[in-house]
């Protein structure tokens, strides 16, 4: 399935349209499912999007909340993809604190960290060791270095497809990742990313032949879900051709 790729004329037109499309999507799934699994991205991109989310009247308890990575961080600190949703829309709604799924940061070795919320996401969504859960809703943005999730070029991380969670490597700092197979099995991924720093991967990931370890992005690709990115005119130029 192709993607579908929309360009908005500045930032604000884009989460208009993210807020319409994730609306659509939580409803639809509630109405299908009974619940909505979302998992989250971080970065400044979608902080206007959570914030829209949090003036919403939605049906709260029957929306559950992951994160697609996270820095080794505690979540009070301002580096937190946690903590900067929590500020931003989570503590501004009546979400059952046991909807939240936080990436847990406290163990002393994140691998150990990253098998914890392995579990956790086997226990949720009652897969089994060699089955991958299915996200309704996955949020991602893109890094000017191809970059998505903590899915960095050339890093292990974009080699692992055995499980659910694994540790991502940023300049040496660890951080929590999903892995591979586990956003490509999503019902629906958004793409949200700005500015003219992103032309140069977006023009890489879209290409016809390009190296998927050099622009981790290109691996994204959903199995039986829909893809879409939405992204601001700086950014989306090299796509122009595409529309």
């Amino acid at each position: 399935m192709k993607p579908n790729i929309e360009v908005f004329a500045d930032p604000s037109q884009l989460i208009e349209r993210a807020l319409e499309l994730t609306l659509a999507e939580i409803k639809d799934a509630i109405a299908q499912r009974g619940r909505c699994t979302i998992a989250l991205a971080g970065g400044n991109t979608p902080k206007p999007l959570y914030e829209q989310l949090a003036q919403q009247d939605l049906p709260w308890q029957n929306i559950h909340i992951f994160w697609g990575d996270e820095r080794y961080v505690p979540i009070s600190d301002p580096q937190s993809n946690a903590g900067m949703a929590t500020k931003a829309w989570l503590n501004h709604v009546a979400i059952p604190p046991t909807n939240i799924y936080p990436m847990p940061t406290q163990a002393a070795d994140p691998a150990e960290a990253a098998q914890t919320y392995n579990q956790q996401l086997q226990t949720f969504f009652g897969t089994g060791p060699k089955e991958f859960p299915r996200f309704d809703i996955v949020l991602l943005g893109l890094g000017p270095d191809g970059h998505t999730a903590s899915l960095f070029p050339h890093t292990e991380a974009l080699q692992v497809c055995d499980r659910n969670v694994t540790v991502g490597n940023k300049d040496g700092q660890p951080r929590l990742t999903l892995t591979v197979p586990v956003l490509n099995q999503a019902r629906c991924i958004f793409f949200l990313a700005t500015g003219a720093n992103k032309q140069d991967a977006l023009t890489e990931i879209f290409a016809e032949t390009a190296d998927a370890t050099h622009y981790p992005a290109r691996l994204i690709q959903p199995i039986h879900g829909k893809l879409s990115w939405l992204l601001d005119t700086a950014a989306g130029e090299p796509l122009q051709k595409y529309l």
